[in-house]
């Protein structure tokens, strides 16, 4: 296989990595607006570098988009018209239209999109969708999730991300509906800026908590922080009549304990996502080799980065006009 990895970024080199690091796949084309960036991640993957457009008009098998969330609309678009399955990070659009667009087009061009929701890859959250899909958890009584950052963004970030219930919390919204196999019916969010205030210049806030109302009435409750002194903390808990299940509990879980026969803190922490979804993020990425080759289904095609944005667009706009709001008024909204 050839696979196109555009962007340079974080993702970009994580993903143009994992692939090199594939045995089914023979070489990784890295693609970037900065030439000297590709050159680089190219020569340290063993691949070949070239512009964004290069890199599309390359004979590839698969494309990789981890560029900045605003050009992948257009990106997905190249890759459609090439016929090409694509892989592409979280959101496809930080926009419910040009979402919806980039869905339609997809799909009438017949082409696999995989949208990058990692924790749908994570041994612990898929033995919990396990465990409440046979039936050991029971009647679920609630669902609680935590999504603290353990640095907070540099503003130039923030300005474009999206707001915290799009950026941050999209993946809690995912995996209320993966997790549960239910739909959200109602939310309640709120947040402020307790005391990051680059994220109040940016409309936005540094602090968040949420609650999400599935359509068979179970409640989730999911909080938010873009500052944790301890580490990167992304945890969920499920309760139910028949089990009590925690995922992202571990001897590297940045919690301290004030109880006396408690352990002390962990001495190396989860420092942020690469660190604490590594592993998931390699499956993944392999995960998205196996649907090219046709062995596995999609995973998680784009109607469900779609589900989870309007979680996102009422949630903000609960927290704008500080009441619940139905997912049905998220439809309407661009």
């Amino acid at each position: 296989m050839r696979v196109g990895v555009l962007g340079t970024g974080r993702m970009g080199a994580f993903r143009a990595r994992a692939l090199a690091e594939h045995p089914e796949v023979e070489e990784v084309v890295v693609g970037s607006h900065h030439p000297e960036r590709a050159a680089e991640l190219a020569e340290a993957v063993g691949g070949r570098p070239g512009t964004i457009e290069q890199v599309l008009d390359t004979q590839l098998d698969a494309l990789v988009i981890s560029t900045a969330t605003a050009e992948h609309p257009e990106q997905v678009a190249a890759g459609a018209e090439r016929g090409l399955p694509m892989l592409c990070e979280k959101p496809i659009s930080i926009n419910l239209a040009d979402t919806e667009t980039t869905v339609d087009l997809v799909k009438k061009a017949g082409v696999e999109l995989q949208i990058a929701f990692m924790r749908r890859f994570d041994a612990g959250f898929r033995r919990a969708r396990e465990l409440i899909a046979d039936g050991a958890a029971g009647t679920l009584y609630s669902l609680r999730m935590c999504a603290h950052d353990h640095e907070p963004a540099e503003e130039r970030y923030i300005a474009t991300s999206g707001g915290i219930f799009c950026d941050l919390h999209v993946h809690d919204f995912d995996m209320a509906r993966w997790l549960t196999g239910r739909e959200v019916k109602e939310v309640f969010a709120t947040g402020t800026v307790r005391k990051w205030e680059a994220y109040g210049r940016q409309d936005d806030v540094d602090t968040s908590a949420i609650v999400l109302t599935m359509d068979d009435g179970l409640p989730v409750v999911i909080t938010g922080a873009r500052h944790d002194p301890v580490g990167y903390d992304f945890r969920a808990e499920i309760f139910g009549s028949g089990d009590s299940i925690v995922v992202g509990v571990d001897g590297r879980t940045p919690v301290h304990s004030v109880q006396p026969d408690a352990p002390p803190p962990p001495d190396n922490p989860y420092h942020g996502f690469l660190d604490r979804f590594n592993d998931a993020f390699i499956a993944e990425t392999g995960a998205f080799v196996d649907l090219v080759q046709g062995r596995e289904p999609n995973h998680c095609p784009p109607e469900e980065a779609l589900s989870a944005l309007q979680v996102a667009v009422a949630c903000e706009r609960s927290w704008r006009e500080r009441r619940v709001v139905g997912l049905e008024e998220a439809a309407g909204v661009a």
